[in-house]
Order: structure tokens, then sequence, then C-alpha cells
């Protein structure tokens, strides 16, 4: 079987490598242009390019996936059977899904129709979640609402990050699409695969984050905001504000625990109420006690909340946010 695997975040690498393994022909595999990075925006490949480099994997980085000579290089000369897209970044025209013989199926990671979008692993650990998945689906015009292939059930830990989820759903994601390659499993050749409509009136939508998204709003339970720290790192991550003398400054949150709030505390939402034996600091939210072990200020590296306190002057009774 002719194979086109499409990707390019971190996520999809398993997968990839997974198809490498599989003993498919691998045309090749298209990815985004390199991006810049750093402070110095020196372009950098995604990740499944430096996969790609590795392995000696023909690569492609179109800035357009649907121009109209891409689309005929795919469909005159690389002539795929079946197209792999995962975490690829753009989206595919019915003139590319229309190509191969046996479609273009996608690694999505949620429990569709759950989740559709550009966030799911994060917006599923933001809304409390206790479990998400990976579905694998054929594809058509529609935002992730193709038939579904097979799907595969996954816990969301208290303590899970975004970073974390994401890592233990590529593991199970890489194993589905084996599941459908590997020979000795089902002839490549024939590719009979189930497929089930989804349920388009059970359909939630998982919009891309940006940089407002992280802002804390600690009138919220301290379960909301620790969700809200947990699914939005590494980015955008979940801030709020502090005053020192030179006005007020930004900073980020990078983990944190619940506690249940004593009675006798009577500080206002936002409140730095107690410090810990591990450094930490607890702070007052509108349901709860929020236990903050390490912090960012703006410009600054990672470190402890208690440091932090000392280190800007912060005292017992202070105030987060606005």
């Amino acid at each position: 079987m002719r194979v086109i695997f499409m990707g390019t975040d971190k996520f999809a690498v398993p997968a990839f490598e997974a198809v490498i393994k599989s003993g498919v022909d691998l045309i090749c595999v298209i990815t985004q242009p390199d991006q810049p990075k750093g402070r110095g925006l020196k372009l950098s490949p995604s990740p499944v390019k430096e996969s790609a480099l590795k392995n000696n994997i023909p690569i492609h980085q179109p800035e357009k996936v649907r121009d109209k000579t891409f689309v005929e290089k795919i469909r005159d000369e690389f002539k795929p059977n079946l197209i792999i897209v995962v975490a690829y970044g753009q989206i595919l025209p019915k003139s590319i899904l229309d190509i191969p013989e046996y479609g273009c199926v996608n690694l999505h990671p949620s429990l569709l129709p759950k989740y559709r979008g550009a966030s799911p692993i994060q917006r599923a650990i933001m809304n409390g979640e206790n479990e998400t998945g990976v579905t694998l689906m054929f594809m058509d015009e529609g935002e992730d609402t193709g038939d579904i292939i097979y799907q595969e059930h996954a816990e969301i830990g208290i303590s899970d990050t975004a970073e974390i989820l994401s890592e233990k759903l590529a593991d199970i994601a890489d194993q589905m699409l084996l599941r459908i390659l590997r020979k000795e499993d089902k002839p490549s050749e024939s590719l009979a695969l189930p497929r089930q409509m989804q349920d388009h009136n059970q359909a939630a939508h998982a919009p891309k984050l940006s940089k407002e998204d992280g802002l804390i709003d600690w009138n919220k339970s301290a379960f909301e905001i620790h969700n809200l720290i947990r699914g939005t790192l590494p980015w955008p991550g979940a801030y709020t504000t502090f005053n020192v003398e030179s006005g007020e400054k930004i900073l980020k949150i990078w983990d944190s625990k619940l506690e249940k709030l004593p009675e006798d505390v009577k500080f206002v939402p936002g409140t730095i109420s107690k410090t810990t034996t591990e450094s930490g600091i607890g702070v007052v939210t509108g349901d709860g006690l929020l236990i903050i072990n390490t912090v960012q200020p703006a410009d600054k590296p990672k470190m402890k909340a208690k440091d932090f306190m000392n280190g800007y002057r912060i005292k017992i009774g202070d105030k987060l946010g606005k």
C-alpha cells in the first residue's frame, strides 16, 4: 500500500514512526514549513520533520497544501492509496480527500464528537473531564466530522497537564494505526475498515487557545483554576498579576494542588493566606484553597512560590489579580 503521512506536531511523531515500522510503502511525509523560534527567531523544523530526517523519509513542506500544483503532485506523482493525517495544521480540501482509494484517515485526541477542533486535549482538562481518548476516523470536508473507525479511552489523572496527557494519548494513537496497517492483523490490500457515523447532536467544540485563555479568575473554584493551570501548560500557561512599586506584573503559575479552605479564613478570592513547608503558598479562591509551588514572574526563571514572595516582598494578605 502506498501511504502519505501528513503531520507536524510532537503528538504526531509516535504515529509517524509506527507507520515507518508497519512495512507499508511510505511515499513521503508532508509537514508544515519551518517556523522561527527562540530569541534569534531561527527557522526550526517541526518534530515530524526531525523524525523524517533521521529515518531518511522524503519531506515536502508546502505553504498551502491546497495549492493546485501541489494537489496535482499528490494525485499524479505520489498516487497514494491512503493518506494518514495526525496534527498536521492545515485543512485538507476535497481535491485531496478524493485522491486515495482508501480515503484519508485522521487520529484525533478526543472521543468524538466531543472536543472537535484545535485544542481537544487542553479543553478536556480545563473542563474537568476525567476521561478522554483517541479517535481514528475517516476525513470529510467538515472539522473532525467524519465517520469513526476506532476509539480508545484514556483516564485523565488529577495531576495530568496537557503535555503529559498528550504523550499518553500519542502512545495510544500509534497502536491504533498499527492495528490497521500491520499485515498480520488485516491484509492491507483490502483495508476493509468499520465506519460509524458520529452523533452530530452530541458535538462539542474545542477552539484554538489564545493568550487570554490563561488568565486566572480567582473568583472561580480552586478545582476550576487547578484545571486551567494543568490544561494550559506549556502554552499559553495560566497567569495572574501582582503589584509592585514599578506597576502591575504578570505571574505565570506552573503547578498547583487543592486544599480545603479553613473556616476561619475570611480573605477575598486571590489573597495569599499562607505559606507551606514545601516553599509553596496558599491562595484563596471562590471555593477552596489553591496551593501553588512554582511560579514565574515575567522575564524571570521559574522559582519556588515562597522565594517569589521573599524576592518581591509579597506578604500574607496581599492579593493576586485585579
